[in-house]
């Protein structure tokens, strides 16, 4: 049986193995997914060599930049963003220890896609990423690439970004594609939300 996963901490959060599991049933697919919750990426290396059916993994938050240094071969998207959240893992038949890891972005081609078709281009012409982490950075490619002048909204202020407490009316205004690539309002706290002012969103933003 094959056997692929998700590596991150924590993944208490995560509903990827019960997703996966369901599609494997329904697809016929005779594989299995597991969580691999790790506190140190260089636990990678364990979960690769002491899982000989691994395929391939997730990787999730707070690994996607850490996890990097740890591969052969990164597709040329994700070497662009500086963020990985899938790799594929390959092994010589026979020998335990060798094994290729190739890091990919379906952030950035998920998002992309799905974007693109809501763009007006005479409107949405600024964006805003809340977050800065791995997820945000393929955000940031995707936007780059359709065009979209954007700009990072953290607690921590910087010289490429705001803080949520400079979201002016103006600021608001002026940005009209706004997207959370944070932590905040994943599982379980699904009803937790980014701290903006959302009185100030009208029908033109996304």
């Amino acid at each position: 049986m094959d056997r692929y996963g998700l590596i991150g901490f924590p993944l208490k959060h995560s509903f990827s193995a019960k997703f996966f599991a369901e599609k494997f049933r329904r697809e016929g697919i005779d594989a299995e997914y597991l969580h691999f919750e790790i506190e140190d990426i260089h636990e990678i290396r364990q979960i690769i060599q002491f899982n000989q059916t691994v395929k391939g993994l997730n990787v999730t938050i707070p690994y996607k930049e850490q996890v990097i240094p740890f591969l052969d071969k990164i597709s040329p998207e994700a070497q662009k963003i500086g963020a990985v959240n899938v790799i594929k893992v390959e092994r010589r038949e026979g020998d335990l220890y060798f094994y290729k890891l190739t890091g990919y972005n379906t952030d950035y081609i998920g998002f992309k896609r799905s974007l693109a078709p809501l763009i007006n281009p005479a409107s949405h012409k600024k964006a805003l990423i809340l977050g800065t982490g791995g997820a945000s950075k393929a955000v940031a490619q995707a936007l780059t690439d359709l065009q979209i002048h954007w700009r990072y909204v953290s607690r921590t202020p910087g010289a490429d970004r705001f803080t949520y407490a400079d979201l002016s009316p103006e600021i608001i205004s002026d940005h009209t594609v706004i997207v959370n690539a944070s932590p905040v309002g994943t599982f379980p706290e699904v009803n937790h939300c980014p701290n903006i002012p959302y009185a100030l969103l009208t029908p033109r933003h996304l």
